[in-house]
């Protein structure tokens, strides 16, 4: 499980939605964490991604586009993603585990590609769907 990274200047409200995706076993959509807040005094829609947008800015936080959802980062610690072109997450179908990794051979194919195409990428994520190995054996 992440733990909560020492990053100054984070709101109230980043600060909850954070915990909330840090304590989830699973990724959540913006109305999941509206949800699970409103106790927290989350109202609407807005709060949540206001936070979320500068959480995913901060590399605190990454959205699974085939998924509509957040996940919190699991290399905070290392602020590793800040730094990393590629985010890559294997998602199981079955179970919805997420588990998040890098592999700097991807990362510098994609970046010699981009050199020789003359593509400026700006942000790179790579979601591979299937079944874990638990929900596989």
């Amino acid at each position: 499980m992440n733990t909560q990274p020492q990053t100054p200047n984070l709101t109230k409200n980043q600060t909850l939605v954070f915990d909330a995706l840090t304590r989830a076993d699973q990724p959540m959509s913006a109305y999941t964490i509206l949800d699970r807040l409103r106790d927290s005094g989350f109202r609407a829609p807005l709060q949540v991604y206001r936070a979320l947008d500068k959480l995913l800015e901060l590399g605190l936080v990454h959205r699974l586009e085939s998924l509509n959802s957040f996940v919190a980062c699991s290399h905070v610690e290392e602020s590793c993603c800040r730094h990393h072109g590629t985010v890559a997450f294997a998602i199981c179908d079955n179970c919805g585990q997420v588990q998040e990794f890098h592999d700097h051979a991807m990362d510098d194919r994609l970046t010699e590609w981009a050199k020789q195409t003359g593509f400026r990428a700006e942000k790179t994520t790579i979601e591979l769907r299937g079944r874990c190995e638990a929900c596989a054996g």
